[in-house]
């Protein structure tokens, strides 16, 4: 099991490169269109297309990542109470289970909403981009990251001691 996990981190680094790769590409729009702008009057006309599609690079690559390490913003107003009783454990296991088993639904209407856009032929206004793609990205990356949190809540709940980082 340790090395499934361990296989899974070194995978994890496919996404977070890729939104890498996109953050890199939108600052260079960015820093292009600003100069083409001011200089020579002349702003990229599709950049605000380029940007939303990055956006959604950057968000939807990371979620997954971000969900299996925790590495999301939590508020703490109870827990000296599950501390108390000992029931952290419990908590953020079913905590992020319910959440895994949440974001399948979204998931789902993205699919929807994709194969609509693909039956209407939607393209993006200036590079005629089909909003097939990206939305279908969207909705991968949403159902990984639901097994994601599925499969981590399970982990925390049954072997917390898998997703321990000190052994």
């Amino acid at each position: 099991m340790r090395s499934l996990i361990r296989l899974t981190t070194a995978l994890s680094a496919l996404p977070m490169t890729m939104a890498s790769l996109a953050l890199f590409a939108l600052m260079v729009l960015t820093f292009a269109d600003v100069i083409m702008r001011s200089v020579f009057n002349a702003p990229i006309e599709a950049a605000t297309e380029l940007i939303r599609i990055g956006i959604a690079l950057i968000v939807f690559s990371a979620l997954p990542v971000l969900s299996g390490r925790e590495g999301h913003i939590a508020a703490d107003l109870l827990d000296r109470p599950f501390e108390n009783w000992g029931l952290q454990r419990w908590r953020d296991g079913l905590v992020t289970l319910g959440c895994g088993v949440m974001l399948w639904f979204p998931a789902g209407r993205v699919v929807d909403l994709a194969y609509r856009a693909l039956s209407y032929g939607d393209v993006t206004e200036y590079l005629e981009i089909p909003t097939f793609y990206i939305g279908m990205f969207i909705a991968v990356m949403t159902y990984l990251t639901a097994v994601v949190l599925i499969l981590r809540g399970f982990l925390r709940l049954f072997a917390p001691q898998l997703l321990d980082p000190a052994t």
